[in-house]
């Protein structure tokens, strides 16, 4: 077995790496993504890419500043299915953390499915804690391009984040 090793870095998700995300989600999650480019233009959230080497994004996911006051809340976090297990996915959680740093604020918070608990478990390698779950649903478009809802249970997670005093803007996790 031979190891491979990506040197990883994190930077502002972009309208023109949609085209390379279709293992994200489908073209109706995507089109939502587009929207929420709108939101980090306005500074109301970040879009995170994670990218190796050739600059294409390998996960993505979210920070929203909108949601409760002084909290980052994570969403939409992704990592490409080849790329699972990986550390990625630890990667682009510890890069929007220094963002929601960065702000000033003390907490990240996020919400899992209960039926994911791989998900679960990297949340509590970081430092997460449950505090709650709470019922969650969306339209997801089916592979035939029909619209569906679906319906979950996610446990609501927490971390309070030590702030670092050599964290500059610009930095990368």
């Amino acid at each position: 077995m031979t190891d491979v090793v990506l040197e990883l870095s994190a930077r502002d998700l972009v309208h023109a790496d949609l085209a390379s995300c279709g293992w994200a989600g489908s073209d109706r999650h995507l089109a939502r993504v587009a929207e929420q480019l709108e939101r980090a233009r306005l500074g109301e959230v970040d879009y995170l890419a994670v990218c190796a080497a050739a600059d294409v994004p390998v996960a993505k996911g979210g920070v929203d500043y909108q949601v409760k006051e002084g909290v980052g809340t994570l969403w939409q976090l992704a990592v490409h299915p080849a790329l699972q297990s990986c550390g990625i996915g630890a990667f682009l959680v510890q890069a929007a953390e220094l963002r929601i740093r960065n702000r000033g604020l003390r907490y990240a918070e996020l919400a899992v499915e209960e039926g994911n608990p791989r998900a679960r478990a990297l949340y509590e390698r970081l430092g997460y804690v449950a505090y709650d779950r709470q019922p969650d649903s969306w339209d997801e478009q089916a592979p035939d391009g029909s619209l569906r809802r679906y319906e979950t249970v996610c446990t609501l997670m927490r971390k309070e984040l030590v702030q670092a005093a050599s964290v500059q803007p610009g930095d990368t996790a």
